[in-house]
């Protein structure tokens, strides 16, 4: 592995304009990364990606990169791109621990951030280190969201989110874990109790359903519930899965991993949204794929599939007349994931959106006064690092509207 980032490292042609750069959500600076770690100063590169992104180690491990920093490496244009993750997973992960956090004096003033997922979890380190004293409330025992429960550990090891939540307890970050908000506990009760502002970055847990007969049948299962716990849903020996994002991709590699023999992707379109290397690794992994197809009911024995055509506007038209049951242990939904709305339901001041998302305005703030939201909640699901990209912008404007609050 280290041989390989220092190759990496010196195909770096260190660009006077780092297209990399530019690639990059949150604009990491890779150029600058990159000459660290070859001066040996890995402990100030790891300094700066972490200043610019709290996950940055995640990041390092799960983003897009080929559409986005190594996607736009100039060595790509004619070969290879330099392999920017390695080097920036090296970096970030090795040195995790001796990262230091400047932290501004306690400036009296206390911050609620609800949901402890990539956008809670900056929010939270940005305002404690500016002297918030920040409560971090999370339903689930452990910090993570998505990251923890949607993204398998093959993938992102559960131990590197568990370093992450050592470095928020040096920041002096309080945690409330199996804590909801919304149902006993409402925003008002905690603005009554002190806090100066409250960031709700809950995620997009609820599954989209496909809406078809059968979908509440014993053999059929959501994927964000089963990448929760994949012990506990036997798919048997034969799953047909239904999706064509990361998440899909997910599913269907988890399940080849717990023993699964016949796994198949059905794809409405005639290619998938999934990130390519995950597509790619999917296929490696053993996942067949079946692309034009839907399903349109879920029997006892297996879903009934047709073949699709997209028609010259997009759309994507459904072949009845082809339809035809597929013989399969189980069947696995994975068509997107969007928000549930314990806190909207039980705070009337809270509005959604047409796309029925959590409503904020340019500054990320929602129709209730000092209540900010961001992250899937918000936009619906999307990736860690522009969870980590809005959480950045939506830091700042809390801190200006508290900030507010005492002049």
């Amino acid at each position: 592995m280290a041989i390989h980032v220092i190759e990496e490292a010196n195909r770096c042609l260190q660009c006077k304009v780092p297209r990399c750069q530019q690639g990059c959500p949150i604009h990491t600076n890779v150029p600058q990364m990159i000459r660290l770690f070859k001066e040996s100063q890995v402990e100030e590169a790891a300094q700066m990606l972490f200043e610019n992104n709290p996950l940055s180690v995640v990041c390092s491990l799960v983003c897009d990169h080929a559409s986005q920093c190594e996607g736009h490496c100039v060595r790509g244009l004619k070969g290879e791109p330099v392999h920017i993750s390695s080097i920036e997973n090296y970096i970030s992960d090795s040195a995790l621990e001796r990262v230091q956090i400047p932290k501004k004096a306690d400036n009296g003033m206390k911050a609620a951030v609800i949901g402890a997922g990539p956008a809670g979890i900056t929010i939270s380190m940005i305002l404690a280190s500016r002297g918030y004293k920040v409560t971090l409330f999370e339903s689930r025992d452990k910090i993570g969201g998505i990251m923890r429960y949607g993204i398998p550990e093959f993938r992102l090891p559960h131990s590197i989110l568990d370093r992450i939540a050592l470095k928020m307890k040096e920041l002096g970050i309080l945690y409330r874990p199996n804590f909801s908000i919304g149902g006993n506990v409402t925003l008002t009760d905690l603005f009554k109790d002190g806090y100066k502002s409250i960031f709700i970055g809950t995620g997009a847990w609820r599954p989209r359903r496909m809406m078809i007969p059968g979908e509440t049948f014993g053999n059929v299962h959501y994927g964000i519930n089963y990448l929760n716990n994949p012990d506990s849903v036997n798919l048997g020996r034969s799953t047909a899965i239904f999706g064509a994002g990361n998440s899909a991709m997910d599913v269907a590699r988890t399940a080849v991993r717990k023993g699964c023999r016949d796994v198949t992707v059905y794809v409405r379109r005639n290619k998938v949204a999934a990130n390519e290397d995950e597509y790619e690794l999917a296929k490696i992994d053993g996942v067949k794929f079946a692309f034009n197809k839907i399903a349109i009911e879920v029997k006892d024995e297996g879903p009934v599939i047709c073949d699709t055509k997209v028609t010259e506007d997009g759309k994507v038209e459904i072949l009845r007349e082809t339809a035809q049951l597929v013989p399969t242990d189980s069947v696995v939904i994975a068509v997107s994931q969007v928000p549930r709305h314990r806190i909207v339901d039980n705070n009337k001041d809270l509005k959604l959106n047409e796309r029925g998302n959590l409503a904020v305005d340019e500054e990320g703030e929602t129709t209730m006064s000092g209540v900010f939201a961001s992250g899937d909640v918000v936009t619906g699901a999307k990736t860690v690092v522009h969870a980590v990209e809005d959480a950045k912008k939506i830091a700042d404007e809390m801190d200006h509207y508290m900030q507010g609050l005492d002049q």
